[in-house]
This record gives structure tokens, sequence and C-alpha cells, in this order.
């Protein structure tokens, strides 16, 4: 397991140059970067190591023997948290974890961050940095329906969670339901871990991926990837219900099945289409939102995504449209771990510009391959929010 040590009860710095929020894949990305760059950095994150809920990491004692097991690109978070702790010994990175960033106000030319510390919350902390970047990650879509509250409903994504902190299952049977992409990864690892998953209940489909064929094409990684997933579901039995949705949960003390409808152009349950399936638990969820708390309350522009929810307005170096105010990864808009590690490089790159007044030949070409890198990704996230 990479090293994750960091320094959760030590005070905050009092200022620095850049302060960057979340230590999820972009913000990693971004703080090595800007560190790699000369930029004396200070890495706020509520978690106790890094990695965020992509790399979200067993409990140490646990004493999980391959903990990469659970993870697509182990390899690159491990040379991004060995970069880190190379960083954190030189003194270019402070990295501060257990520091919930709750607050940031403009205070003349610096940003003034305020956070809660420690495992309680009651502890605090105020730094100063003259500039943000912000790679707050996202949390999940979730949808009421007749049942929800029921003991054994969870949430896709705190399913995987359960699954990769605490090396759990969160039932025996499951039925994984909602929308978007992130499904076939959930019910694949439940499946890998020892889980029967009866169905997976995808509420809109996958025919938009096949109309756009130059999109697909410009992104083999993602179409291998899903090619990977089909294969693996159908290697564990799971049958995909395309165009449903689960209408109602039984069950009286916790789950015990759940009813599955067919649906029509508007997500409607069309009647007579119930049928039931048994299980011990439902994962669900409907997607992403991007996590915009902080952008927000700084007075940042949004605009809405594909997928209807809100995202940040940002220009090519992904500064948002407030001045020495960066974001990189889900807060620009849901795209998954690639597109957020791109960008966390990216405008690690553009706030190194920015502070030394120029760039290096080799950070303008890096920056010209990541921006296109971007675009193709970003076409994509626009493609399955759609």
């Amino acid at each position: 397991m990479p090293d994750s040590a960091a320094e959760p009860s030590s005070p905050a710095p009092h200022f620095a140059e850049l302060a960057v929020v979340g230590a999820g894949p972009a913000g990693l990305a971004a703080a090595v970067t800007a560190a790699d760059g000369g930029l004396d950095v200070v890495l706020l994150d509520a978690a106790d190591a890094p990695g965020g809920q992509y790399y979200r990491s067993p409990a140490p004692g646990l004493r999980a023997g391959r903990p990469e097991a659970l993870h697509h690109g182990w390899a690159r978070f491990a040379g991004l948290t060995a970069r880190l702790g190379r960083h954190r010994e030189a003194g270019r990175i402070r990295h501060l974890a257990g520091h919930q960033v709750w607050a940031v106000e403009r205070t003349g030319p610096d940003l003034t961050l305020h956070a809660v510390t420690g495992p309680d919350g009651e502890g605090s902390a105020t730094l100063r940095a003259r500039r943000l970047l912000i790679a707050t990650g996202s949390h999940e879509r979730q949808l009421p329906f007749p049942g929800w509250t029921l003991p054994g409903v969870v949430g896709a994504a705190g399913a995987q969670a359960m699954l990769k902190s605490g090396l759990v299952l969160p039932g025996q049977r499951v039925v994984v339901a909602g929308s978007g992409p992130l499904l076939q990864a959930v019910a694949v690892s439940l499946a890998r871990a020892g889980a029967r998953v009866p169905a997976l209940v995808e509420a809109a489909g996958y025919g938009a991926y096949g109309r756009a064929p130059r999109v697909l094409a410009a992104d083999p990684g993602r179409l291998r990837e899903g090619i990977r997933h089909s294969a693996a579901l159908a290697g564990h039995r799971v049958r995909v219900l395309t165009h449903r949705a689960v209408t109602a949960v039984h069950g009286t003390e916790r789950v015990e099945g759940v009813t599955v409808s067919r649906l029509d152009r508007d997500w409607r349950p069309l009647p007579g289409t119930g049928r039931r399936i048994d299980c011990d638990t439902l994962a669900v969820g409907h997607g992403l939102v991007p996590q915009l708390d902080l952008a927000v309350g700084l007075g940042c522009e949004t605009r809405c995504g594909a997928d209807g929810s809100a995202a940040l307005v940002l220009d090519e170096a992904l500064c948002t449209t407030v001045p020495g105010v960066w974001a990189a990864g889900e807060p620009g808009g849901i795209g998954g771990v690639h597109l957020a590690l791109a960008e966390g490089e990216l405008a690690a790159l553009a706030v190194t510009e920015d502070a030394r007044g120029g760039r290096r030949d080799r950070d303008a070409r890096r920056m010209a391959v990541l921006r296109r890198t971007r675009r193709r990704m970003r076409a994509f996230a626009e493609l399955m929010g759609a």
C-alpha cells in the first residue's frame, strides 16, 4: 500500500503559494505537479490518507495484502503518492489530513481557508494562500422511491466504498440499480468479491454510445474499459436490464426483494411490467454530482452539464471565473479518474505559469498535450451524461 502518512494534528502553515483542497486523483496530481514546478504547496483533505473516493484504501488495521486488487490504475496512484512523500520530506508540500475545509474568503490579494480538524471536528485551522485549486470531487445522486429507507438499501458508490475501505460486502445477494457508468464498475467489484449479483438495472441504456462512433474512437481506453466490464458481467452471470428501474423495495426488517419495471422514454414506469427479484441488498445510485460548495461560496460561475447537474465554468487553463482560483476533476463536470488526473496536472502547470510569470518550453508542450487529452475526454464525458 502506498505511503499515506500525513500531519493531521500539526498546526496549519500561515501562508502557502498554492492551497489544494482535496487529495483525490485530481488534487494529488495537482499538488505534486505544482511542487515539481517549485511552488510551496499545502494539500488539505478531510480523509486520513490521500486517494479520495476512487483510490479509497483499506484501513491499516485490516492488513490488506493486495489493496491494488480493488482498483484500476493502482500503479499510477502509487507513483503519485511516492512523489507526494518525497515532496513532503523536502518541505515543498505540507499534507494536512483530517482537515475539512468549510469556507474560503478573499483577504486582500490572498485567500483565507477555514477548516475543522480532528475525528470529531472539534479542532479548527486557518491558513492563507495566494492561489487556490479546488479538487473537491463529487457525491452520489439519489432519487427517492417506495422503500428506499429500508435497511439493506445502500448507495452504489457507498457499496463500493464499503468494499474498498472495509473489505466487507453490503450483502450476499445484491441488485445494482440506477443509471450511469459507475453501476457496471460496482457490479463487477461486488461479483468478484463473492457477492451474487442477480441483476444490473440500468434506467437509461447504452444506445447513445453507438450513435457517437467518433467520440468512442477518440477515447479507445474508455471503449476497452466498457468491453472489459461487459465481459466480466457476463462471466459472473449478471443480467443487464436496460430501460428499467427499481420501483419498489420489499421487506419488513430489511430488504427481501425489489420490483423492477420497464420505463418509457421519459423514465416513467410502464404499468403491468413489474417483476420481482429476490435480494438482501439494493445498491442504487443515479450518477455523481460535482461538489461545489466552496466554489459557489467564492462566487465561481456554474453551467448546466449534459446530465442536468451544475458544474464550474472553466477556461482552457482550468481557471474559474474568480481570479486566483482554479479547479480540476469533477467540479468541472463528472468525467472519471483519467480526466481528473489530466486536469490536475494541467491546472497545476497553469498555476505555476501564473506564479512564475512564464512557462518553460517543456511545460508548454506538456500543456498542449494535456489540453488535447482533456477535450477528448470531456467529449466522452458529455456523451455519458447525455
